[in-house]
């Protein structure tokens, strides 16, 4: 039952990515070769790669990791890689306070509905392939942008941008800079689907705040 409702869950977001697709010219974070993600995935463990990035978008480190057990999500928008790493999800963050989404059967805080949905996110992925620049390579926490590999036999195949299905599903919303623009504007129409009344936009108090 629980591999049935994660996979009802994934192709939700696929449908979701598709109507993204049309309106946006590239997705979130830029193009990725689905093949070369998937070739990353290892048997029986959760793989987690990171690529920097200098200015002019030339790959110039990686950074791999694997683990049995998978890797812990920490926050709505940070993903440990390691006891000394963590991966943050750059120019998003949950609703303030808390919320209600009768569908979903949630009422709690919105930081712990989006914790909750990042974390089946990372869980269900076999590969999570993240790019930063390089001026992130050291600091403990990084700012990036990832994708998840996931694969159910017969049912799914897919490479999806993390931070797109999150937005668009209505778990995170995008930060914005202090003139009121956004961090993230790749995002805005992944942000107008969750809107329509996905996540916390089911929730009526939260559009006004």
């Amino acid at each position: 039952m629980r591999t049935q409702r994660v996979i009802s869950v994934f192709r939700s977001l696929q449908c979701l990515s598709a109507l993204l697709t049309a309106t946006i010219p590239a997705a979130a974070g830029g193009q990725v070769d689905p093949a070369y993600v998937k070739s990353l995935a290892a048997p029986g463990k959760s793989v987690l790669v990171v690529e920097y990035y200098d200015p002019g978008g030339k790959i110039v480190d990686r950074k791999g990791f694997a683990s049995a057990t998978g890797f812990e999500v920490r926050s709505p928008v940070d993903i440990a890689v390691d006891a000394k790493t963590t991966l943050r999800l750059y120019g998003l963050q949950p609703c303030t306070g808390d919320m209600v989404n009768q569908r979903e059967g949630f009422a709690g805080t919105c930081s712990d509905y989006a914790k909750q949905q990042l974390h089946a996110l990372v869980k269900a992925a076999k590969v999570v392939f993240c790019r930063a620049f390089l001026t992130e390579k050291n600091a403990a926490t990084q700012d990036v942008t990832c994708f998840g590999y996931y694969n159910y036999p017969g049912a799914l195949d897919a490479v999806d941008n993390i931070e797109e299905q999150l937005v668009s599903l209505g778990a995170l919303r995008l930060s914005k800079k202090q003139d009121g623009s956004f961090l993230r504007p790749d995002l805005e129409a992944a942000e107008k689907i969750g809107q329509g009344g996905f996540g916390m936009w089911a929730d009526p108090r939260v559009q006004q705040r």
